[in-house]
């Protein structure tokens, strides 16, 4: 089953990466057509001006031309009329004379209307047939236009078709039509986002590291300056309020170098494998409250400050262009802790995601960044006056003729420091003007196919398939072995093929060799035993010899010591032994006085059928035995190795089932997670849309106010109206 699916999973996985590319291909093709087609109607566009501009130039040439001709018209009758007035005043001296001029005059008139005309016909003849001219080229190129739009857009429906139908076919349910459901997607990890993020973060805590250490050489010098002047605390004591401005004064690193910590934890926690938003950046929180507690510093050592150059002014060694250099110093003091404040504003607004995503808007967290970094620049501004103004300052200090070393030490400490200070500023404000574009951006992190913010447990998630694919990815680089050649494999086949063919004949001859190792054994155990009763009989038989070899050896020296036989008394009789012959029986046997009657005796006689028959009894009996032992095994045998592959079979099985168990245990665990998940989401959801409908209820209500004071200041006005008519 893990093997199915996993095979599924790289199906759908290479269908859709197949799909993703033909979409981008396909989104690409229609950017290109839509950008040759804007182009297109732009020059269509600019065609069509042109012809209009010479549309309107023709008509103001007529315009013209009939404005001649009437002016010319004009003038001939003016002509005439003084012509009819100089005869009437005139002699009749004079009458030929001016005839003359006369008709000289009509006819230059007549010469002049007539260039006039032909010029305004040649002139009419150009500008149409350049127009006809550049009106076929716009139409060929119109018609040129078209066909090729027509066939993009041909080209781009049938794969438009095609896509749906693979989308129709492959998709079952398209989720990021719904922005419900589209929020519960996981979000792709960009990587290069990541490390610009990174490369941001170590240049801003570089600068902040920077603008700490000025600010702390910037109030540490300060303070000194307040412990020497006016008053040097050496000498005399210094006035209540500079000893209280000192003491704050002391206290500026506990404020200062939490800022290097806040940027240095946001450094750290910015990596490759994080996600960097507003909403996953809990660290800039921490930063904001380190930047809001040296705020709340400056705003209390402000009073201090002001209160400090003011007994400055008041003592007897100011000048006039000291007072005014103080009271410049006021105002810049004043500006730079308000740029502070906006500055705290700013960056408690981009720290709020972080604790309620939903706070602020991709749009309103753009426009943040952009007042940010004006903010930044008016702190720049504010430094350079500050560092300006005290410089002047301290030169006008060096011409006091109190001065002490110690002071002018200090004072080009501050300078340092302040120097420093627009210095860094400066940097700060260029940096984040640079980075501009890439603060306003989109991320790229949040739903597919839609607007909406990185929730933390997105960002989560997505570092656990960043994981899985990266575990993935590295479980399919594994090498593979080494296969095996086609005419090898072909090989294997027909010999495979060809042993298949010949399973049955070699389980038959399998059976019969069985059945012949079992009757050999059989065999093998009878003829074990025969040779243990031959090898018993032997034994008998060669002591047999040697007892009648005993027996012939004593009956060759008896006979040398008794007497012959005729004599009657040679050869004991049984009464002469004092035996009965019924005695004897069968404890002895009975020889002969021959070596061939001593061979045989009438007991062996009488034992040695006995004895077959009990051997014959016992053969038979334990070849019965061995053959049912033999059986018995081959059972035992056969069951042994059923058992042992159903044992190998459920211990397969027990593995899979195990494996199993503990697949569906990690589902399990991810499923209640994901379910957990769910339910903190609707809770957040729900407690969001409680607030809206409250908020929305509340402006509700204000506008019924608002429409009700309204319709009564209407009733009013109409009431005054009718009322100040009436009075009328």
């Amino acid at each position: 089953m893990a093997a199915d699916l996993q095979a599924k999973y790289q199906k759908l996985a290479q269908e859709y990466s197949k799909l993703r590319a033909q979409n981008q291909v396909l989104k690409k093709a229609v950017v290109d057509e839509q950008a040759s087609t804007t182009v297109l109607k732009e020059q269509i566009k600019m065609k069509d001006q042109s012809l209009r501009k010479v549309e309107q130039e023709m008509d103001s040439l007529t315009f013209r031309n009939q404005q001649l001709a009437k002016r010319v018209e004009l003038l001939q009758e003016e002509l005439v009329a003084t012509e009819t007035k100089g005869k009437k005043n005139k002699q009749k001296s004079s009458d030929s004379t001016s005839q003359h001029s006369h008709q000289h005059q009509s006819v230059f008139d007549e010469d002049l209307q007539k260039k006039i005309e032909e010029n305004e016909r040649l002139h009419m003849q150009v500008k149409s047939q350049t127009l006809e001219r550049e009106a076929k080229e716009c139409r060929q190129r119109t018609e040129e236009c078209q066909q090729q739009l027509k066939k993009c857009h041909a080209e781009l429906n049938s794969r438009l078709e095609q896509v749906t139908s693979i989308i129709q076919e492959k998709v079952s349910f398209n989720d990021t039509k719904h922005w419900q459901y589209n929020t519960l997607n996981v979000p792709p990890h960009n990587r290069r986002h990541q490390l610009k993020a990174r490369d941001i973060v170590g240049q801003a805590f570089t600068f902040v590291q920077d603008l700490v250490a000025a600010l702390l050489n910037f109030h540490t010098y300060t303070e000194q300056r307040v412990q020497i002047y006016p008053i040097d605390s050496a000498t005399d004591t210094i006035s209540p309020l500079n000893q209280k401005f000192s003491q704050y004064l002391h206290e500026n690193a506990a404020y200062v170098r939490p800022l290097e910590e806040g940027m240095l934890h946001l450094f750290d926690s910015v990596t490759e494998d994080t996600v960097t938003t507003l909403e996953t950046t809990v660290k800039l929180k921490q930063f904001s409250d380190h930047f809001t507690s040296y705020t709340c510093f400056l705003q209390k050592i402000l009073p201090y400050q002001l209160k400090s150059l003011e007994e400055e002014c008041e003592s007897s060694l100011c000048t006039s262009s000291l007072k005014t250099k103080n009271s410049e110093l006021h105002s810049d003091v004043k500006k730079m802790t308000s740029v502070f404040e906006k500055l705290q504003n700013y960056i408690g607004l981009l720290a709020l995601p972080s604790t309620k995503p939903e706070a602020i808007l991709q749009a309103n967290s753009s426009a943040v960044f952009t007042q940010l970094a004006a903010c930044l620049h008016g702190l720049q501004d504010v430094m350079k006056d500050v560092s300006k103004h005290y410089s002047q300052k301290a030169i006008l200090e060096q011409e006091l003729p109190t001065v002490t070393q110690k002071l002018q030490t200090t004072n080009e400490c501050i300078l340092t420091s302040l120097v420093s200070l627009s210095n860094v500023t400066g940097k700060i404000a260029t940096y984040f003007s640079n980075n501009l574009d890439f603060f306003t951006a989109p991320t790229g992190y949040g739903p597919r196919a839609g607007a909406g913010t990185m929730n933390p447990l997105h960002a989560e998630s997505m570092l656990q398939c960043k994981k899985r694919a990266a575990g993935y990815i590295q479980a399919l680089k594994k090498p593979q072995p080494e296969s095996v050649p086609y005419v090898e494999a072909l090989a294997h086949r027909r010999i495979l093929l060809s042993s298949t063919e010949s399973r049955e004949g070699l389980t038959q001859q399998v059976h019969q060799s069985q059945e012949k190792i079992a009757k050999l054994e059989q065999e093998k155990e009878h003829w074990m035993l025969e040779a243990q009763l031959a090898k018993i009989r032997l034994e008998k038989e060669n002591q047999r010899i040697s007892e009648l070899e005993a027996q012939l050896a004593g009956s060759s020296s008896r006979q040398l010591f008794l007497p012959t036989p005729e004599s009657p008394s040679a050869q004991p009789t049984p009464e002469e032994e004092g035996e009965e012959p019924g005695e004897r029986g069968l404890g002895e046997p009975i020889r002969s006085a021959s070596l061939i009657g001593m061979l045989t005796t009438k007991s062996e006689e009488v034992k040695i059928p006995d004895e077959e028959c009990r051997e014959q009894l016992i053969k038979s009996h334990y070849m019965s035995r061995v053959a049912e032992l033999t059986s018995q095994l081959q059972v035992a045998d056969s069951k042994a190795v059923h058992f042992n592959a159903e044992c190998r079979a459920l211990a397969k099985r027990l593995t899979l089932a195990e494996k199993s168990r503990d697949m569906l245990t990690e589902e399990v665990k991810l499923a209640n997670q994901n379910v957990s998940r769910l339910q903190d989401e609707l809770t957040t959801t729900k407690r969001s849309y409680e607030d809206q409908l409250s908020m929305m209820s509340d402006h509700l209500c204000s506008m019924n106010e608002t429409l009700t004071k309204q319709r009564e200041e209407i009733d009013t006005l109409k009431m005054s109206s009718k009322v100040s008519l009436i009075t009328s």
